[in-house]
């Protein structure tokens, strides 16, 4: 996958201490992945970069909300979303990122690319079943929760089921004998 530019960091002439990027991530991102699940996105991330002598610290803060279709109603709405990530990066003799939240890269490195762990912050960062606010509350208006209510077994009284016995029952108690 070709690396956007944009998130390429050359932090070989930064001084050592933190330093701060900001991204707005919109949905062309989400199409350089071929991620299709959002219909919009408007997310904004925060990146701490804190250099030290050895090793690079980075700090991820992911703030928005991302359009998204309910898994219940498959309605459109504006899932919120915040999350954050931190990442270790430092100096070895070949790449390695078997680590979640260690990254090893050679030392003749002198710019890191970091579109991939925002993109997977993201990601991880949604909640695994999407349910419209308004389901919860009652105030959604749709065609599939009426058809999903008019559907759904009905719970019948307690009262009501001690009255109705099942005719079977019936027949099997004439085998009763009189003890």
């Amino acid at each position: 996958m070709k690396q956007l530019k944009e998130f390429t960091i050359p932090f070989v002439g930064l001084k050592e201490g933190k330093h701060h990027f900001d991204y707005n991530i919109d949905q062309t991102f989400f199409d350089h992945f071929e991620y299709e699940e959002f219909n919009s996105s408007d997310i904004k991330v925060d990146l701490i970069l804190n250099k030290k002598s050895t090793l690079l610290e980075l700090h991820f803060q992911i703030s928005g909300t991302v359009n998204v279709y309910c898994d219940v109603t498959n309605e459109p709405y504006d899932q919120e979303l915040n999350n954050t990530f931190d990442l270790v990066v430092k100096f070895g003799e070949e790449f390695n990122d078997e680590n979640i939240d260690i990254l090893i890269i050679p030392h003749g490195e002198y710019e890191i690319n970091v579109q991939q762990y925002i993109y997977e912050t993201i990601v991880l960062g949604l909640p695994s079943k999407l349910v419209h606010p308004g389901i919860e509350d009652g105030t959604l208006d749709s065609e599939i929760l009426k058809k999903l209510e008019e559907l759904s077994p009905k719970i019948k009284d307690k009262k009501e089921e001690k009255d109705e016995i099942d005719p079977r029952w019936n027949t099997l108690k004439k085998l009763l004998t009189d003890k």
